[in-house]
């Protein structure tokens, strides 16, 4: 099963982390203060009558405090917020106009990058078996360098390693990388507020920064165990029947689009039901991929980690997950993002079925028209 993502929430008591993982009653609170490095700002008054206020209103409600009840409730204090961080003046739906178009355009993106990227992948295939041909003709363009040097035995092993993976691996493996790096910038304090302002997700950002989050929370976690729950499940994966016929291209864009609707579905639950916090992981765009090997496998056996003896179909393992996950967006339910969960594995569904007819089997007129550019460029630079 996938592993859930993580929820970064303001608590009416206190600020605080939440990670929140496929494993129940796994949860603990970090101070956002301590832990983020995010200081609370002290205003200076500028009326000394209203310091006056301040500090009398602060001794009324002490007094009121030590009387009890009688005196009615205490006045909570607020909890430090970290600064621009959130905008409290919102403007429902309206607001989820420039992320959705965001989300289309990244989406495009995304799948004409990968068109391109496998028509250059396969012209440079076509051109390395030519050269060899020239090569067994005796023709060699190479004749006269030098080998390179031959590395040492952890380097071969290295190669080894790195030769016996697929295609789909050696993503997941730069994508695995690139999780590592922005977990790392999470352990440098210097760099706390910027991670919580890129890289955390929320319709109600200060600023309007809804779009650049969208994805760049995607790669984003805060506590190891979070991280290596995500990673595992995507290396799991990233090796099946149906990953490895998607290709490494194709593999991305589903991956990286999916993180933008699997947002996209959080920003909409978030401001329909009033509840705007931070949120992170990866675990919307791993639910696109476990949604979709489990769609096109529907009996094939799967088991969690923590119990590898209870076995399952993949078809039960997906109506399980989207019962769970659409109970917790109908319930309210603030442990994990079960709308980018939702949001993920409906669009994984989704592709398989409709959006691989739709969208990739028609990719060849972009690719014609990039192939046009590629060689009016070329004979432009030939003619300069």
């Amino acid at each position: 099963m996938a592993w859930r993502g993580r929820v970064l929430r303001l608590n009416s008591k206190q600020q605080t982390f939440n990670d929140t993982t496929g494993t129940q009653g796994w949860c603990w609170g970090h101070r956002l203060q301590q832990r983020c490095g995010f200081k609370r700002t002290t205003k200076k008054p500028t009326d000394p009558s209203q310091t006056r206020t301040d500090s009398s209103s602060s001794a009324q409600d002490l007094i009121h405090h030590h009387r009890g009840r009688a005196a009615g409730p205490p006045v909570a204090p607020r909890p430090p917020v970290a600064p621009h961080s959130f905008n409290n003046n919102t403007g429902g739906f309206g607001t989820l106009v420039k992320p959705l178009l965001f989300t289309v355009a990244f989406t495009g993106c995304s799948f004409g990058a990968a068109a391109i990227w496998q028509y250059e992948s396969l012209k440079s295939r076509r051109d390395r078996m030519s050269r060899w041909t020239r090569a067994m003709a005796g023709v060699a363009p190479w004749e006269g360098r030098r080998p390179g040097k031959q590395g040492g035995d952890l380097r071969k092993e290295v190669n080894r390693w790195w030769n016996g993976l697929s295609e789909c691996q050696r993503t997941a493996t730069g994508i695995i990388a690139a999780n590592v790096l922005v977990f790392c910038c999470w352990r440098i304090p210097s760099l706390r507020p910027a991670m919580f302002r890129h890289f955390t997700s929320n319709p109600a950002a200060a600023g309007g920064k809804t779009c650049g989050p969208m994805v760049l929370s995607v790669f984003s976690h805060h506590d190891v165990f979070h991280l290596a729950a995500n990673m595992y499940c995507l290396w799991s994966f990233s090796n099946t029947p149906v990953v490895n016929a998607l290709g490494r291209e194709q593999f991305l864009a589903v991956y990286m689009s999916a993180g933008a609707v699997s947002t996209l579905a959080s920003y909409v639950s978030k401001t329909a039901t009033g509840r705007f916090g931070p949120s992170l992981g990866a675990s919307g765009a791993i639910m696109a991929i476990l949604a979709a090997v489990c769609t096109e496998t529907p009996e094939s056996k799967m088991s969690l980690i923590f119990l590898p003896g209870v076995t399952f179909t993949a078809g039960n393992a997906l109506k399980v997950a989207l019962a769970v996950d659409t109970a917790g967006v109908a319930l309210g339910w603030r442990f994990i993002d079960h709308a980018a969960h939702l949001g993920g594995a409906l669009f994984g569904v989704w592709y398989v079925t409709r959006g691989h007819e739709l969208i990739w089997k028609n990719r060849e007129p972009f690719v014609q028209i990039w192939r046009d550019l590629r060689t009016r460029w070329g004979s432009g630079g030939g003619a300069n």
